[in-house]
């Protein structure tokens, strides 16, 4: 696996806590607008640029683009962003509560995302890709990083160890109380950082935990630019896979199909034990009250099958609730676990939806597992918490 160190756009020191922000496809129109409210140096400028235009300005029309990059460009002229002289590596420390993932930030090959060295585990939609692409386009910049996986490598470990015990360039705790901190590894003409290339080079095989429509855009990028200079690089963050947690990824579906009550219970019951904990579970909230599903996965299953999400989805949600196709039905909708079972239950006390189910998380070995299969995991499988922030690293496209 090639990596490469890149001269950063990123914030000047004393602004970098103001410019952080959530990743784009985290929150909607409004929350963006509402997070950046009275905050000029927020990323969500760049990111959401909609929140500065008309309302009703769609997030992927013309004038975003446009406003887009007019923010990013002011936030350079102002000095808000300064960019580095020199290419080099980053280590990137987030801590949320009790658990802390530190990983390395560099620009990643993309002819190893279309070889395969960079294996997925998602599909991708052609609409969010169009809309990633035009946006490195219009800005000539990603302006959000990929988040990556790699089997841990105690050499690489080492590395970014002792880099971690000099001063950091950032540290700072965010609203959600995440503290986010980075180091300087090594500027790309030092030994050190020779040595990472070579690690990296050793390594066969890293995942996209987040980012596959990034990703994808990017390589559409380098491809339609000849893979010529920092057109080929896409701006990632890998961790070691040991160090990652992965949250459930929740549904909620508005309607009982025309089902009455007791005739949605006595299809439930006919291939799950109600009110009991087995070999597999998931807790569904219906009418007022959290039950317990269970069943055990049938032999034979192959690592998709028997992911929890998917034997929901086969034996629960298409056969008795009518969701074919739980990425174009607008009946299902998707609640990452970081939200809790409280926003659930609320989503279904409201009357917007009539049952919610709380799955259990899939883990980052069977993640792994099923992308080197070659196979696609069900949507919304995965919800990867901390979320790598925005704003911090911009790569310049620019060669």
């Amino acid at each position: 696996m090639k990596i490469s160190a890149f001269a950063a756009i990123r914030p000047n020191e004393n602004d970098a806590a103001l410019v952080a922000a959530v990743p784009y496809d985290v929150v909607d129109t409004a929350e963006a607008k509402a997070l950046a409210s009275g905050n000029p140096k927020s990323f969500l400028h760049v990111s959401r640029p909609e929140i500065d235009l008309p309302e009703g300005t769609g997030c992927s029309s013309p004038e975003a683009y446009a406003q887009a990059r007019k923010a990013l460009d002011s936030m350079v002229d102002s000095g808000v962003l300064i960019k580095d002289a020199e290419p080099a590596f980053y280590a990137y420390r987030q801590i949320m509560g009790e658990h802390s993932q530190t990983g390395i930030v560099a620009t990643f090959d993309t002819k190893d995302y279309l070889s395969g060295i960079l294996k997925q585990h998602e599909k991708t939609r052609k609409d969010k890709e169009d809309d990633r692409t035009r946006h490195i386009e219009t800005l000539q910049a990603h302006t959000g990083p990929a988040f990556l996986t790699y089997r841990d490598d105690s050499s690489i470990d080492a590395i970014v160890n002792e880099a971690c015990q000099a001063a950091p360039i950032y540290d700072f705790t965010a609203d959600d109380g995440i503290q986010h901190t980075v180091w300087r590894i090594a500027y790309a003409s030092e030994p050190v950082a020779e040595k990472l290339v070579e690690l990296f080079a050793g390594i066969p095989t890293a995942y996209i935990a987040d980012g596959h429509h990034r990703s994808a855009a990017a390589s559409r990028y380098a491809m339609a630019n000849n893979f010529e200079g920092e057109s080929r690089y896409f701006l990632a963050v890998a961790f070691p896979a040991g160090q990652l947690k992965i949250l459930a990824y929740n549904r909620l579906v508005s309607d009982l199909n025309g089902l009455s009550d007791y005739e949605f219970m006595t299809k439930v019951s006919e291939n799950f034990t109600i009110g009991q904990k087995g070999d597999r579970n998931c807790r569904m909230y219906f009418r007022g009250k959290w039950i317990d599903l269970s069943w055990s996965i049938p032999e034979g299953s192959d690592v998709v099958s028997a992911l929890d999400v998917s034997y929901l989805q086969d034996k629960l949600l298409s056969p008795v609730l009518g969701v074919k196709d739980p990425r174009t039905d607008s009946r299902i909708s998707f609640m990452g676990g970081i939200r809790g079972d409280a926003a659930l239950a609320a989503k279904v006390d409201s009357g917007e939806n009539e049952v919610a189910f709380a799955m259990e998380s899939v883990t980052v070995e069977e993640m792994m597992s099923i992308a080197d299969a070659g196979a696609i995991m069900p949507p919304k499988s995965t919800w990867f918490e901390p979320k790598l922030r925005s704003g911090l690293f911009v790569h310049s496209v620019l060669s």
